[in-house]
């Protein structure tokens, strides 16, 4: 009984109260570029225009979040308001419970998925705390771009890998919905939806010898393209932007800035270590995956900018849940 309390409280601290210290620290200790934000009193225009305007579900959350906070301060707070806004403005501070909320959530999800289907080499209670402790550290540490959608969207990309692995394992058609769920929400949050994909599809997909390993696979794929096309084309006509596709492009500088190239740096040699950790099944199905995401790269590579590393984010989560799984499982069954 002793023992149980021991771990229901050491799962609690690891999962929950450590991201949470972490993601504080991260907030109200890191100063980047980025840093004017914690002098914003409001939601700046540019979130409501271009790109920005089609995170539905991000903007809504802060516009609220920021207006209940206002009140609250004001109605109860008011005696140490001076001390809640030298850290930052509401208007900031409202970022940061949004990210907060989703990034626990986000390890919560990301706990149970290296519970789902372990490998040898994630068998072990220790290495498994590890590799979590690993994915929660990146998490943080690519929030010196503080958004307010970076995290919801990994909560729902992490949810809908959890699903993926789900539907591989027990073939259920209640988890193909419950992804097709995923990807249908998650695509008013951001882009990165398509990635979900993707990661279906690696499952699946034989590239080597480049044929359908379960014919079922057409069915299913187009499932859940049509849930992340639909509702795109409902954001593209409800919410028109002359520049719908992009905030700008920024190729060239991708390539002459040092900082980007950093950038680009870092996510390559993350991969290529994640890479190292995994077993010969693993890396055909991580090979899979990061080849199904050449668009979301090429995106990147145009119209983002690669020091901002959380772009790399979802492949990085990806690639450490691929080397987690006993995929030789999923492609027996």
């Amino acid at each position: 009984m002793l023992q149980n309390n021991d771990e229901k409280i050491s799962s609690v601290l690891f999962t929950a109260i450590l991201p949470f210290l972490l993601f504080f620290i991260v907030y109200y200790g890191f100063e980047s570029s980025y840093v004017k934000l914690k002098t914003m009193e409001r939601a700046p225009d540019f979130m409501f225009s271009s790109v920005y305007a089609y995170r539905v579900i991000p903007n809504f959350l802060t516009v609220q979040v920021t207006d209940f906070l206002t009140y609250f301060v004001n109605s109860y707070l008011l005696s140490i308001k001076p001390f809640i806004v030298k850290n930052g403005s509401i208007f900031y501070h409202s970022f940061f419970v949004i990210n907060v909320f989703f990034f626990i959530a986000s390890s919560l999800v990301f706990d149970k998925i290296l519970r789902f289907n372990p490998n040898l080499f994630a068998s072990d209670p220790r290495l498994r705390k590890l590799l979590h402790f690993f994915g929660i550290f990146l998490m943080v540490v690519v929030q010196y771009v503080p958004t307010n959608c970076d995290s919801i969207a990994i909560f729902f990309f992490l949810s809908g890998m959890f699903f993926s692995l789900r539907f591989a394992k027990f073939k259920q058609n209640k988890d193909l919905l419950y992804l097709c769920g995923v990807i249908f929400i998650s695509t008013f949050v951001r882009e990165t939806a398509c990635l979900n994909i993707a990661f279906f599809g690696a499952l699946f997909f034989d590239y080597q010898s480049f044929r359908i390993k379960n014919f079922a696979f057409y069915k299913e794929i187009l499932l859940l393209v049509l849930a992340f096309i639909i509702p795109y084309v409902i954001l593209r006509l409800m919410i028109p932007q002359e520049a719908s596709l992009a905030e700008g492009f920024y190729l060239v500088q991708n390539f002459t800035s040092p900082f980007n190239f950093v950038g680009l740096v870092f996510g390559i040699l993350f991969l290529y270590f994640i890479y190292e950790l995994c077993g010969v099944a693993e890396r055909n199905i991580l090979r899979n995956f990061l080849i199904l995401s050449v668009p979301y790269l090429g995106m990147i590579t145009f119209v983002g900018l690669f020091w901002e590393t959380r772009l790399f984010l979802p492949l990085l989560l990806g690639a450490l849940v691929i080397s987690s799984q006993n995929v030789n499982y999923f492609q027996k069954t």
